[in-house]
């Protein structure tokens, strides 16, 4: 049933844009494993070896924290509809801090240079295995729409507060990791 791929091929490329979620998973050496659900509209194929995310804040900062004790990233996309399929990237990932030289030419190059409000940092994948597999148990599901509230509360909170909550909520995983969130950007 399941099939190991070296790269991201053309037709999983496809695949990934047609989704609406996607799911990344991350764990240090010890300690909890982390499952985060995310917009597949932030996410960027770069090539058949790397992806990025747009992360925006959020209550917590586990991948952060566990890309920088561990590296390991799993992200994992669902067919909801039409034929059943799981596929998953997995590789090593590291945090793309705001606003480094290079969050910015990404947000140029892949973005149209629209930082969406709250957006705190990008996430890298450098790509070594792609694994599809039958996906049969996954039930359907319609889409409906996108939810607005993350960006009508990043916007009534404004940057300057923005900061401040990351500074309260995004600096250490819940296991005590810490993420480099304010660490001085090169």
């Amino acid at each position: 049933m399941g099939k190991l791929f070296q790269c991201i091929e053309p037709a999983h490329r496809e695949f990934i844009e047609r989704q609406h979620i996607f799911f990344n998973a991350s764990a240090a050496a010890t300690g909890r494993v982390n499952v985060s659900p995310r917009d597949v509209a932030a996410l960027r194929v770069l090539s058949a070896h790397s992806v990025v995310y747009l992360d925006r804040t959020g209550s917590g900062n586990e991948t952060a924290a566990h890309l920088l004790a561990d590296g390991r990233l799993t992200l994992m996309f669902c067919a909801f509809e039409g034929a059943p399929l799981i596929l998953r990237l997995y590789g090593r990932g590291h945090i793309i801090p705001r606003p480094s030289e290079q969050y910015t030419a990404l947000l140029k190059a892949h973005f149209a240079a629209a930082e969406p409000p709250g957006a705190r940092q990008m996430v890298w994948l450098d790509v070594d295995s792609v694994q599809t597999s039958c996906g049969m148990n996954v039930p359907f599901f319609d889409y409906v729409s996108e939810r607005d509230q993350l960006t009508r509360w990043a916007e009534v909170k404004g940057e300057a507060t923005l900061d401040e909550y990351r500074r309260q909520k995004n600096v250490q995983s819940i296991d005590g990791f810490p993420t480099g969130m304010f660490e001085p950007v090169s």
